[in-house]
């Protein structure tokens, strides 16, 4: 079995065929998804589709590219006592697109720390060109705090001070791209027991599918990848990503 821990069902993308995408989900082995929550309207969409479907469960958040409107830390409260709610997030910092606003991303993402804190939710963290100032501001609650920096693309430098947070590396589809030498490396050195599977669906296809909507079925690719460079039987990898996964979101087994 494998958990797919980040995927965007709740985009437009999915609205005529989810039902066929987790069809063939459930063929690839993948049993479980986490739909991620960016803004106020995609939260509210992720709930829906965990109330409704049961391999799905929720995180909600507030995307550092939507922090600009009006987006409120505080709403987030009324979704985080929801069962099917796992964690906090997509939240983090990213200064790839923006830089103008560093002040107001960190505001609310700090915010959501604090919630992370008060409601023992997990976090899910987005850091573009932005991890050093995202694992300063993780840092103080050492110990206390708990998520994933998803679809991880720093050097295996930072890998080794997210895992010393006690946070787990998310890996995607760039895995299997013929190029991506330092995501490879931290394959290679990261312990298995600190790396999630994700595929950031309909983003970042995983070759052979690279160019088409990303799908939860599709981390089985990733799955493979991981285990042809670590040397290991995918079969083994989805048991211990999964059991990962299991433990950070308090996913209770079938």
């Amino acid at each position: 079995m494998i958990i797919d821990t980040h995927a965007h069902l709740n985009m437009e993308d999915y609205d005529g065929d989810l039902s066929h995408v987790l069809g063939k989900a459930i063929k690839q082995d993948v049993t479980k998804v986490m739909v991620i929550g960016m803004e106020d309207i995609s939260n509210q969409r992720a709930i829906k589709l965990a109330e409704t479907h049961d391999m799905l469960f929720a995180t909600v958040g507030i995307h550092p590219g939507y922090v600009d409107e009006d987006q409120d830390v505080e709403r987030l409260k009324n979704y985080l006592d929801h069962p099917k709610v796992v964690a906090i997030g997509e939240c983090g910092l990213d200064f790839y697109w923006r830089e103008d606003n560093k002040k107001l991303q960190k505001d609310i993402f700090q915010k959501q720390i604090e919630l992370a804190l008060i409601y023992q939710k997990p976090l899910v963290i987005h850091t573009r060109n932005s991890f050093t100032e995202a694992y300063h501001m993780v840092l103080p609650h050492k110990g206390k705090l708990k998520g994933v920096f998803h679809c991880f693309s720093s050097d295996v430098e930072d890998a080794k001070k997210a895992v010393d947070l006690g946070f787990y590396i998310g890996i995607d589809g760039p895995i299997t791209f013929k190029n991506n030498h330092t995501l490879k490396t931290i394959v290679e050195k990261i312990d298995l027991k600190h790396i999630l599977v994700e595929t950031d669906s309909p983003f970042l296809t995983p070759i052979p599918y690279r160019g088409k909507r990303n799908e939860p079925g599709n981390t089985k690719y990733v799955v493979e990848k991981i285990a042809e460079i670590k040397r290991m039987d995918p079969h083994e990898v989805a048991r211990i990503t999964t059991e990962n996964a299991r433990m950070l979101f308090n996913i209770k087994e079938d």
